[in-house]
């Protein structure tokens, strides 16, 4: 404001601040000219007005209103030209903007408000010009950066030292992932500009506090819906001095810099776990020789230790995966999310995607058989996470089935994989007692799913068990749970009994009017084989 007044159009006019001396520091960011009552309701804050006061009114409670609601909407200021309206400024005008903080400046001297407009307009745009300009610069040094070999560390770096602040990228849930000093770029973990940022954030007592006033945030765009639609978060703290508009600027030019490296990044990974994903699949069928896949397998990554078997496992995502296949950027996350959870495992592991199937199949390096189920344990629990992390909407309500083979090795990994990948499409779900199927246990399934669509299986469940569907229909209580839980505790009655919350009796009852309507006898063993199986492909069949 100090600056427009000093420009010739206004000075011509004889300026005089009549309140708001110490706030001419304010941004004009532009400037309008009216007369009418309610010109408040027009403006959108920041700007210098220009009125000769016919708008004001006449009386002390209309002045006072009006000068109140220009305070309210935030202008920059209010600019009186005496003459036509008032001689002097009303002492409510005056007294109203000297309480609500207005700058208040009246002229002495007639001016054309259209030549007023015109200089301080032409001193925006030349200004802002100037940033653009100034931020292209910064934007263009770092595109060279990126030419020549460069990633995200070295583009921190770059724009760190132009705004001569620190600078952090952290995911849009808050984690920390680089952070880049004037002086240098550090992972997160490293010291300097890491422990200005837990300086200034420690004290707020929110789980993710803002960073101070002043600082300038961008957010990095994820091309997705959604959670996708932010892929990380651009923030630089004014430490070593105050940030303007020129660092804000840049920092958006930066983050749609940032943008294109993390998209390639994630396309490279991506091409990468569908190059996995067909080297497994090609294994399993067949297609890749036993002696060759150990080599192909290194120049893939995957160097497990000499003579230890291979731990072959399949994760089945969801129960369609149709709608997910067109999602590369959610696929691309998923391989990322689940890459990084197995790091932690502890083997080697060699991962892939298979798109059109929903499947992630991977192959994990053993030092000994012995080791197959708490790595399978470990490797199921990371797959849980990464899919939790990726599709944070989908995870819940469709949790993977994670299916294990048996330890083998390379002469037998092909058909060990195959035979988890049918096993994984013929599970019903994720088992109750933990997080993935030994292979072994879904042989029945996987029999029964292979049936699937042959007539003589929905004729032997209605055969062995229709009268009991019949009797659930159109009967309370059901008694298809029962003799689920039944067979589920090897006909155990007291044990039977405490999983359903009955008194002995009571089961005895249902028991018995399970028999009466099958016609069988529950002890026997073949009858019980064959109720187990009817319960089993009644999932198939429904």
């Amino acid at each position: 404001m100090a600056r427009a007044l000093g420009l010739p159009a206004l000075r011509r006019g004889l300026p005089e601040v009549v309140s708001g001396q110490e706030l001419l520091d304010r941004p004009v960011r532009w400037v309008h000219a009216g007369e009418a009552p309610n010109i408040a309701a027009l403006l959108k804050g920041g700007e210098l007005l220009l009125t000769t006061g016919l708008g004001v009114g006449p009386r002390p409670a209309e002045q006072r209103a009006f000068v109140r609601r220009l305070a309210e909407r935030g202008i920059a200021a209010l600019v009186v030209e005496l003459g036509a309206r008032f001689r002097t400024l009303p002492g409510p005008v005056v007294d109203t903007a000297r309480s609500c903080g207005l700058p208040l400046v009246q002229l002495h001297r007639e001016v054309p408000f259209v030549t007023v407009t015109e200089e301080i307009h032409t001193e925006i745009v030349n200004e802002h010009y100037a940033l653009l300009r100034q931020a292209d610069v910064v934007h263009r040094q770092a595109t060279e950066v990126l030419l020549r070999g460069g990633g995200v560390p070295e583009i921190l770096r770059h724009f760190a030292a132009f705004a001569a602040n620190p600078v952090f990228l952290e995911t849009p849930g808050g984690q920390l992932l680089y952070a880049a000093g004037p002086g240098g770029t550090a992972p997160a973990g490293a010291a300097d500009p890491l422990q200005v940022w837990e300086g200034l954030r420690a004290p707020r007592a929110a789980e993710r506090p803002e960073p101070p006033t002043g600082s300038v945030l961008a957010d990095i765009p994820g091309g997705g819906p959604g959670p996708g639609a932010v892929r990380a978060r651009l923030t630089v703290l004014p430490v070593a001095g105050p940030l303007g508009p020129v660092h804000r600027i840049a920092a958006e030019r930066t983050a749609d810099l940032l943008a294109v490296v993390l998209l390639r990044a994630r396309q490279e990974e991506e091409l990468a776990a569908r190059g996995r994903g067909d080297f497994l699949t090609e294994l399993a069928e067949g297609r890749i020789e036993a002696s060759d896949a150990p080599a192909q397998a290194r120049v893939l990554g995957f160097r497990p230790g000499p003579g230890g078997p291979l731990l072959p496992v399949v994760t089945r995502l969801v129960e369609d995966p149709r709608p997910l296949a067109g999602g590369g950027e959610s696929w691309a996350a998923l391989a990322h999310a689940v890459q990084e959870e197995l790091a932690g495992v502890g083997v080697p592991v060699l991962l892939g995607v298979r798109l059109p199937e929903g499947r992630v199949p991977l192959l994990a390096g053993l030092r000994d058989a012995s080791e197959r189920s708490a790595v399978a344990e470990r490797i199921a629990a990371a797959l849980r996470a990464g899919v939790e992390r990726a599709w944070p909407d989908r995870a819940g309500a469709r949790p993977p089935v994670v299916v294990a083979g048996l330890a083998v090795g390379w002469n037998a990994a092909g058909a060990e994989l195959r035979h988890a990948a049918e096993a994984a499409n013929a599970a019903c779900g994720p088992p109750p007692d933990r997080g993935w199927y030994d292979v072994r246990s879904l042989d029945v399934d996987l029999l029964l799913w292979r049936l699937r669509e042959h007539g003589d299986l929905a004729a032997f469940v209605d055969r062995v068990i229709g009268p009991l569907l019949a009797h659930d229909r159109t009967a309370r209580p059901p008694l298809v749970p029962t003799l689920e839980t039944y067979l589920r505790h090897a006909g155990r009655k007291a044990e039977t009994a405490r999983a359903l919350h009955l008194n002995r009796q009571t089961l005895y009852d249902r028991l018995a009017r399970i028999a009466s309507l099958l016609g069988s006898d529950l002890e026997d063993p073949q009858t019980v084989l064959a109720l187990g199986v009817a319960l089993q492909a009644l999932r198939r069949v429904r």
